[in-house]
């Protein structure tokens, strides 16, 4: 018997190796498949303006990263203490306005070395409604918590998604033929806006998204992590305690799934290898300055070294750097 829905999932997805650079965008569900990336050893930018909900502030900025913007004082204002960009997620907010430039700055610089090397872009929409600034009508990324009254909130248009995003990944491709992009639908509900608006804003984006396979169909690809989750985890335990985002065993069963689809048997084993050595790492002695113990981190070089001399691109900085202070303990 079967006792779930099954999702059939896209025949020809881009195969993604970990010679590729990838580059992330979108909202709560792109950062953590983003964070499972990083941990399987992927070479990856993951959000670099923090978390963006819809797809035109997600447009506006790959755009400023393509173009390499550069902050000044005058994109910020100044709100409860900090100085906040309407186009950054409140983790570059800061007191000093030099501090929340640097934090931005920084983020774009990189990402903009990258973007034009970058093998594939994974996309995440989280919801079609959108703030727009009355003063100038500029649709902002974040709020800040100002107030409702300064905003104008509507939901965009199958059309003005698929406009914009033509003009961008024509441009785009123009520079990288053979950049890849995967978009999914988050399936985290924005319950704020009732479940049957937001039934109305998700299905804006999955049209939205099926034109633009249509338009560029050797290079946009669509991942099904929405349906995923809504159909084939049709059920609460799979959610968080506010029982509106995925719980850590939903988020860990979409990159299965994507991981079957997306990874070559040869990535399999290299995110596995890399995925021993983490859980290794994370082993709690009850002797940290024992001989044993010092042998078993040796052994854990021993995997590095093992796994780095046969895959040189592999990063693994962070944990030699963590088994050496071990070791001197």
């Amino acid at each position: 018997m079967n006792f779930i829905t099954p999702v059939e999932l896209p025949a020809h997805l881009p195969c993604l190796r970990h010679t590729d650079h990838l580059l992330l965008l979108g909202s709560c569900f792109a950062a953590n498949m983003g964070a499972r990336f990083t941990e399987a050893k992927f070479s990856c930018d993951v959000n670099p303006y923090g978390v963006l909900y819809n797809p035109l502030s997600i447009s506006a900025a790959l755009r400023e990263i393509v173009f390499g913007k550069v902050y000044g004082k005058e994109d910020l204002f100044f709100f409860r203490d900090c100085w906040h960009s309407p186009m950054h997620h409140g983790d570059f907010s800061s007191p000093l306005a030099d501090e929340t430039l640097k934090r931005i700055n920084g983020r774009i610089a990189g990402a903009h070395e990258q973007i034009f090397r970058s093998a594939c872009l994974l996309l995440t929409f989280g919801t079609s409604w959108v703030y727009e600034q009355k003063n100038t009508g500029r649709i902002v990324g974040n709020c800040h918590k100002l107030p409702e009254k300064e905003f104008t909130r509507r939901r965009l248009t199958i059309d003005e998604i698929v406009s914009d995003y033509v003009s961008l990944l024509s441009g785009l491709l123009a520079r990288n033929s053979g950049l890849k992009v995967i978009f999914t639908v988050s399936p985290i509900r924005y319950v704020r806006e009732g479940m049957h608006a937001n039934q109305l804003s998700k299905s804006v984006l999955l049209l939205a998204v099926d034109r633009l396979q249509t338009a560029f169909p050797e290079n946009v690809f669509y991942f099904p992590a929405y349906e995923l989750v809504l159909d084939e985890l049709r059920d609460y335990r799979f959610y968080a305690e506010d029982m509106v985002h995925p719980s850590e065993v939903a988020v860990q069963y979409v990159w299965e799934r994507f991981s079957s689809a997306c990874f070559s048997s040869e990535t399999l084993q290299i995110i596995e290898e890399s995925e021993n050595i983490r859980k290794a790492l994370a082993h709690k002695p009850f002797h940290p300055g024992s001989e044993e113990y010092k042998r078993f981190l040796g052994q854990i070089v021993l995997k590095i070294d093992r796994l780095n001399g046969k895959y040189p691109y592999l990063d693994f900085q962070k944990e030699r750097e963590l088994c050496h202070t071990r070791l001197k303990i």
